[in-house]
């Protein structure tokens, strides 16, 4: 098991998000909730429906894994990618798993970026509560004393230790989900830098890919990016890790997918249900995928732990093969891939959060949720004099103890803006993304709020 888990759950979520934006008609019956943050307004609960019976609330972990950190929707966020090591999964192999592969995601809502970080197997750090050891061994360590959250628990501890970072989410995949996953997308096409002989899962099946693109199934796609035995090693191997989530991502968002992704949503579903281990829910999955299709590829950054900057090769005290890393050097490659890549608007080089609003020109709709007359007529007066687009104005449909702000389409710097001018709570942010919404956004006044 390895760590594509990140394309494979963001290609799920996607696969779901479309479905029920394509096939409303099939959950006329359904209920909907709201979260906080990137909230989603047609994600339904645990009703029994086309899909099957889907929980959006309840994490798609198996019970004791680490608690998910709280995440608000709008800040950035980053999930540990996990696969453990094949031969763990053989008859043979007695005791706990280990770590094959570590990615760690990041994401950010507010400049629609995103980052890719491999972590080799054979890196020296500290584990929490133990001696110094191979990282690969911290998920070992975990599930062998039944430490707090398992494996998955002390894996996490370890790699924010190590690398600094708060993590909010763990996630896991199954092999064989895995490959079902990419036939059911029609397979992936990966340019393959140079000849490379690969071996799927399986006997007496060796496979020869020559240079060039070419269209990869499950098994080869898996086997492709699994392979350690080139010049490189491990470091190549993260390289082609991520160069399949990348592939994965761009045959998921090409328009043509649409009708396939739709067909095979039940299906597509039932994988991540029984091939998916995290403490993510589908929920914040739908979420993180509605922000990756945003992302473009420039706005993308990778990185792998490799020598000769940031590690280098030594024996451990009984002789195994390590990675020492290099601290300052880590750090820097940290910085690059957690740094914000390419502003949305010019003015984000300056740091003006008005310039920053102004420039997304969005168009506002402000509706009374109390029982004070003229609030709303009020309020868009004062906004117009902040220079915000107030559109339109009316009553709410309910009445509202808190303001409540909703974002249609994605317009970050003017939600934030609007937050911090009006002291709204990040509980109280929601987006129900509609492309065809007259509006932007919309602001539900609540008995919070008086105009200044």
């Amino acid at each position: 098991m390895w760590g594509l888990l990140v394309a494979f759950l963001l290609a799920a979520g996607i696969t779901a998000y479309l479905t029920f934006i394509a096939f409303k008609n099939l959950t006329a019956s359904w209920n909907f909730t709201k979260i906080q943050g990137l909230a989603l307004s047609d994600v339904p609960t645990n009703t029994p429906n086309a899909l099957g019976t889907i929980e959006p609330n309840m994490p798609l972990q198996m019970p004791g894994g680490p608690t998910p950190q709280p995440w608000d929707g709008a800040s950035r966020v980053t999930i540990l990618v996990m696969g453990l090591d094949y031969g763990d999964w053989s008859a043979d192999r007695e005791g706990p798993s280990r770590t094959d592969t570590m990615i760690l995601l990041t994401i950010d809502p507010l400049t629609r970026s995103a980052g890719m970080l491999n972590i080799p197997r054979d890196l020296w750090v500290e584990i929490p509560g133990f001696d110094y050891g191979k990282i690969n061994t911290a998920y070992f360590l975990g599930e062998a004393n039944t430490m707090p959250g398992g494996g998955p628990g002390l894996a996490v501890k370890t790699v924010e230790q190590f690398l600094g970072v708060p993590i909010n989410f763990y996630a896991q995949v199954e092999f064989r989900a895995f490959e079902r996953f990419i036939d059911d997308i029609g397979g992936v096409e990966i340019d393959v830098p140079a000849e490379i002989e690969v071996d799927p899962i399986g006997p007496h099946n060796t496979v020869i890919l020559k240079p060039g693109k070419q269209v990869l199934d499950g098994k080869t796609a898996l086997a492709y990016a699994r392979n350690r035995y080139t010049e490189g090693g491990d470091f190549d191997r993260a390289q082609r890790q991520q160069q399949v989530v990348l592939a994965i991502r761009d045959k998921i968002l090409t328009l043509n997918m649409l009708p396939t992704l739709i067909q095979k949503a039940p299906i597509l579903y039932q994988e991540v249900a029984s091939g998916v281990n995290t403490n993510m829910t589908l929920q914040q999955a739908i979420q993180l995928a509605w922000l990756a299709q945003q992302i473009p590829m420039e706005n993308i950054k990778k990185g792998v732990i490799s020598p000769p900057e940031q590690v280098t090769f030594d024996k451990s005290p009984d002789g195994l093969d390590i990675l020492i890393p290099v601290p300052d050097k880590i750090r820097l490659l940290r910085d690059d891939i957690f740094t914000s890549t390419g502003p949305v608007s010019p003015a984000a080089a300056t740091g003006d959060p008005k310039k920053l609003m102004e420039d997304e020109n969005a168009r506002i709709s402000v509706l009374n949720g109390t029982y004070t007359a003229g609030l709303a007529a009020n309020t868009m007066e004062y906004l117009k004099l902040q220079g915000i687009n107030v559109a339109e104005t009316g009553n709410a449909q309910k009445l509202y103890e808190a303001t409540t702000i909703i974002d249609y389409t994605g317009k970050p710097y003017t939600v934030q803006y609007l937050m911090q001018l009006m002291k709204v709570q990040p509980t109280h942010f929601y987006n129900s993304y509609d492309p065809n919404s007259q509006v932007d956004i919309v602001i539900l006044l609540g008995n919070d709020w008086t105009v200044p």
